[in-house]
């Protein structure tokens, strides 16, 4: 059984911890922890101000004129395959699956991707090609991002609820 000494000595260990995470210079318990409450708010403030940039970087109209309002998706030529980022101010069910499926389509596998799907979709992705024959080779960038746009626009464009 654990003695009561035992369990205060890790009760403050965890104390001081948190004190030193949230770089309180309070001594008692109560002072720490409503400090830490402040640190954890003010992360969150700053969580939603990142959430808010990145939804307006998103939401920025296209300079190629952008057939799909809200959606913006942009394409970049790698050494061996495409960054591929599509970013929309909301929640897009399903997009995520059509979007593969195009990749899928055109030969690309996913080498590494970062998706959120929850308040926005937000999509990056390392796209590589699947063979090194001649039809892989005729795939650029403005391919690829034209698939993308075409299997967004048949997923069911920003209307597309559900």
């Amino acid at each position: 059984m654990v003695s009561r000494e035992h369990k205060r000595a890790v009760l403050n260990e965890k104390l001081q911890t948190l004190r030193s995470i949230t770089n309180s210079h309070a001594v008692n318990k109560t002072s720490i922890i409503v400090d830490a409450s402040k640190y954890i708010k003010e992360l969150k403030q700053k969580v939603e101000r990142l959430n808010q940039d990145i939804a307006a970087t998103c939401t920025q109209t296209s300079t190629d004129q952008n057939p799909l309002p809200g959606i913006h998706v942009t394409v970049e030529t790698l050494e061996k395959g495409f960054l591929i980022n599509v970013c929309c101010g909301r929640s897009c069910p399903g997009l995520l699956v059509s979007i593969l499926e195009a990749f899928e389509d055109l030969g690309l596998n996913v080498l590494e991707a970062r998706v959120s799907c929850t308040e926005s979709f937000r999509l990056q992705a390392v796209g590589g090609e699947d063979g090194e024959d001649e039809a892989s080779e005729s795939i650029d960038a403005q391919v690829v991002k034209q698939v993308v746009l075409q299997a967004i626009k048949n997923w069911g464009g920003p209307a597309h609820q559900g």
